[in-house]
């Protein structure tokens, strides 16, 4: 998902590897591929193309991922959609605005 993306370096996303334990399931309900299977543990192989739904850190059993849903780029391109781009607002929080 190379193409999606607003700014470079602002998602919250956060991810400890050494709490993996590689069962995959960030992997598997990330709708933008920033993960990947590495071996026994998961790589952030795409972390700007995070859009901060919070799927990953839902799922991971272990508590290694973390993003605050509901700010950054993703309420941005949400609320661009929905009012137009020169309307939109995410409230600062995540650094997109």
């Amino acid at each position: 998902m190379d193409k999606f993306r607003y700014l470079p370096d602002v998602t919250t996303l956060e991810y400890e590897e050494d709490l993996c334990v590689g069962c995959g399931s960030c992997e598997m309900v990330c709708p933008h591929g920033v993960f990947a299977m590495n071996g026994k543990k998961v790589l952030m192989v795409d972390k700007d193309g995070c859009m901060e739904c919070g799927a990953c850190a839902l799922n991971c059993p272990t508590a290694a991922i973390r993003v605050t849903p509901g700010v950054g780029c993703a309420a941005y391109i949400i609320s661009g959609w929905i009012h137009g781009k020169e309307n939109a607002s995410c409230g600062g929080e995540g650094g997109c605005c």
